[in-house]
């Protein structure tokens, strides 16, 4: 599996400026932003189902889209 850190950071004259243990040169990242909302903040128990679910589909443990959109059709 592969390593997984989750970072909060702040905007700063058009950079990311990232609290905490730093990123490795080079390294790839995904951002995600709400504009205009407030920040978005998780538990230890919310961070600890995160990084489970990032490794269930590092393992390729995943649901399929079309499957998934017609279980939700059969529930509603």
């Amino acid at each position: 599996m592969s390593d997984v850190k989750i970072a909060t950071g702040t905007v700063t004259h058009g950079a990311i400026v990232v609290e905490g243990q730093p990123f490795s040169e080079g390294e790839k990242v995904t951002v995600l932003s709400y504009a205009d909302r407030e920040p978005f903040r998780v538990s230890p128990e919310e961070k600890r189902m995160l990084l489970e679910s990032l490794a269930q589909a590092d393992r390729g443990e995943l649901v399929d889209a079309d499957d998934l959109l017609a279980e939700l059709d059969e529930t509603n």
